[in-house]
């Protein structure tokens, strides 16, 4: 399957189309594979949230720091609250959240930055990973968008902050990853009335009982757009976390006993 993300057949999916304009670019979304976490965490669980072993998570950790050329002490993590606010982080904030759920900055899901030698994160097992990358000014960003922080319109609030520290819409490119695909999210009417009246035909398919299946890669792409992304400049992923079991934890498939995969973009230098 063609996508954006690029199995490497081990462990990570790599946006090698974006590394290709910057070199020094690490951007990815680790897959299940190639860790050491046991159980229902195998193996390669990056979420320190889920009673996996602190031992274990910490060395998929350290491994993939190790492969990136960036120290898990310049990792930054969020707190990831499910909202709509997002942070500008600098060395000041080098490994807040890296080996610690008490020190992720507190009520943020989004974080840009343009310094290098940063690794800006992100955990996810169903939501939405939502990657920013301008190739002028060198600011990236990933946003965590479960349905409450895309309703909360957090690819808006990224792309105004990036547009506020300079960026140009044009030079912008944004990927939605790997998440829950509409096939295999359905949700009820509480959920379908949060979502705009004007997007909810395209993102919504009736079930019956008012039940719906909910299209959040759809849903991101059209606040983008809503936002001034450029649709050419906006990858969407294939891949669904639910459906490819091979790769992927899912939170909804597992009944919410599994791992996390990472979403990671820094500058290696």
């Amino acid at each position: 399957m063609e996508d954006i993300f690029e199995y490497d057949g081990k462990s990570l999916l790599h946006i090698r189309k974006w590394s290709d304009m910057a070199p020094a670019l690490q951007v990815g979304f680790t897959s299940r594979n190639g860790g050491v976490s046991k159980a229902q965490f195998e193996s390669n669980n990056f979420g320190l949230h889920v009673s996996d072993k602190y031992e274990d998570v910490l060395t998929n950790r350290l491994n993939l720091a190790s492969s990136l050329h960036i120290p898990v002490e310049n990792w930054i993590a969020a707190e990831q609250v499910h909202q709509g606010a997002v942070h500008v982080v600098d060395k000041e904030d080098a490994g807040k959240g890296s080996t610690s759920l008490d020190t992720a900055l507190k009520g943020i899901d989004g974080l840009i930055t343009n310094e290098k030698g940063l690794l800006c994160t992100a955990f996810f097992a169903d939501c939405v990973p939502i990657f920013f990358f301008d190739s002028k000014t060198g600011y990236v960003g990933i946003a965590h968008a479960g349905w409450k922080g895309t309703v909360a319109r957090i690819a808006e609030v990224m792309t105004s902050k990036l547009v506020d520290l300079g960026v140009d819409l044009k030079s912008l490119f944004v990927a939605v990853g790997p998440c829950i695909s509409k096939d295999n999210y359905e949700v009820d009417s509480y959920v379908k009335e949060r979502i705009p009246v004007e997007f909810q035909d395209k993102v919504l398919t009736p079930v019956g009982n008012e039940h719906y299946l909910l299209d959040l890669k759809q849903l991101n792409v059209e606040i983008l757009v809503q936002s001034g992304v450029f649709r050419n400049n906006i990858d969407v992923s294939k891949y669904c976390t639910f459906r490819d079991e091979y790769l992927f934890f899912s939170h909804r498939r597992d009944n919410g006993n599994t791992g996390r995969m990472l979403g990671y973009i820094g500058y290696s230098k």
